[in-house]
Parts: structure tokens; sequence; C-alpha cells
């Protein structure tokens, strides 16, 4: 019947409708971190984990292979140095990086996706480029964080006291985080890390806001 029918069409457009609303509204976010190393990023980061918003790290491709119980798909996605050049070339990655020769990183769009239409909220910890490059990808889907220390000679005490690293080693995590310190204007945020327990708190404000939770 014409009536019925009708009935019918409306009632389907509706639930559609709905249904739209409902897989928008459970699909998740991304959220960025960069930061010169010795900063607090990791610390700040393994902080939010803990605070039940949903979080998971994206998992990110490499050209290396599996180290001991690693396994592909749940550490890291592994394809050998022509395969990475492959998906290069095809535009598969959100941001990539060559650390030295024949070893890359880099993150999937396809991963992503996967992990954000399954309602989660994907956290990158990546370089300033790689930053900027997802969220002029996603753009109000994604927030952007950077974590900055209070200054550059606090920096290099933080790395000096962890002892890890020789003066030369020092010297360049310096150089580079003078470079990346000039992008901090490009990311949504700028957390000064000059107390830890404030840094977390104003982090995790900040998400909370975002996420809307």
């Amino acid at each position: 019947m014409p009536c019925g029918t009708q009935a019918y069409c409306f009632l389907s457009h509706y639930h559609i409708s709905i249904l739209s609303h409902y897989h928008i509204s459970i699909m998740g976010k991304l959220i960025i971190f960069s930061a010169p190393s010795g900063s607090g990023k990791s610390t700040i980061i393994n902080y939010l984990l803990t605070q039940n918003l949903n979080l998971a790290f994206s998992i990110s491709a490499t050209s290396r292979p599996p180290r001991g119980t690693e396994r592909d798909g749940v550490e890291y996605f592994f394809l050998s140095p022509e395969e990475f050049r492959q998906r290069i070339a095809a535009g598969d990655f959100l941001e990539y990086e060559e650390v030295y020769k024949d070893r890359f990183y880099g993150t999937l769009k396809s991963q992503v996706e996967k992990q954000l239409a399954e309602g989660q909220n994907v956290v990158f910890d990546v370089d300033v480029v790689g930053g900027c490059n997802i969220k002029q990808f996603y753009g109000d889907r994604a927030l952007s964080v950077f974590i900055q220390p209070p200054s550059i000679e606090e920096l290099r005490r933080r790395l000096e006291g962890r002892g890890t690293d020789a003066p030369d080693v020092i010297d360049a995590r310096i150089a580079k985080a003078q470079y990346e310190l000039s992008f901090a204007p490009k990311f949504d945020h700028i957390i000064v890390n000059d107390d830890l327990e404030k840094a977390k708190a104003e982090t995790l404000c900040l998400i909370k806001k975002f996420l809307s939770v």
C-alpha cells in the first residue's frame, strides 16, 4: 500500500539518520604529542593512558626486523625496506621518517582509520614534522600538543641528569631541540613542563575537554 510504503521509507531514512549520527559519535579522535627529547612527554603520555580516556597508541610500521617476541600487527607492522618505499610512493603514510639508511618508521592511514572506526582515541608520539602533517590531514578531529621544557638550559640539565648519553650526543639533542622548538607555535596547545605534576594535570584537563568527558 502507498501509505505503508511511505511510512516504511520515512522510518528507513529516520533510522539511517540515527545510525549515521551514532556512528559519528562513536568515532574516535586523535591526540598528537611532540616535544624535544627530555621534555617529559613520555611521562605525561603514560600518565594519560591510566586515566580511563579510551586512549590507544597507533600501531606504526617499520622496516626493521622483529625483535624477541614482537608480532606483526601487534607491536608494529613489519615491512621490508622495499615494501616501505612502495607504500610511501602509494601515499599510504600519514607521516614517516628514515632514521638511517633503510630503517623506516611511519604511520599508516589505514591503521589509524581502523582504530578510529573502533572508537579508539588514537595517540601519536611523533616528531614535530610528523605531528604537523597529521594535524593538517585530520584538522579539527585532531588535537596537537607540544610539550615544552622551561628553557634550553633546563633541558640540558635534564639530559645530563639521565647519565645515559655522551656529551656529544647531548649537544646533538640540544641542537635538534632548538630546531624543534621553532615548531611549537604550529601546535594547538603548548604545555610548559616546568613542574611535572602541574603539566600532567594541565594536559589531562585539556584532553578531557577535547574528548568531551
